[in-house]
């Protein structure tokens, strides 16, 4: 099923969601969470992906990585991906 939005101003758009962030690229900085008022999003300590070691990292300092824990609740309003200065979210239409 596709969404269809329109903005105030009358034009239609097809809002895209959070569908995930890239644990190499994210950073932790918190940006995307703050600005997210549907709790989509939550930090969580790098050591618990086991995927990963700290050489997968873009920024070997971060700790933790933010992850899409509730994307059912995400609007399509792209805050997060707007506000996120290493580009880690993917997007996807309904």
């Amino acid at each position: 099923m596709s969404a269809t939005a329109v903005t105030r101003g009358g034009t239609p758009y097809t809002p895209t969601y959070a569908e995930s962030i890239d644990p190499k690229k994210c950073i932790g900085c918190g940006r995307c969470y703050k600005v997210c008022v549907r709790d989509v999003l939550t930090l969580v300590d790098r050591g618990d992906d086991d995927d990963m070691d700290e050489d997968d990292w873009d920024d070997e300092d971060a700790k933790a990585m933010m992850t899409v824990k509730n994307p059912g609740d995400c609007t399509g309003c792209g805050a997060c991906g707007r506000t996120c200065p290493k580009g880690c979210f993917t997007f996807v239409a309904a």
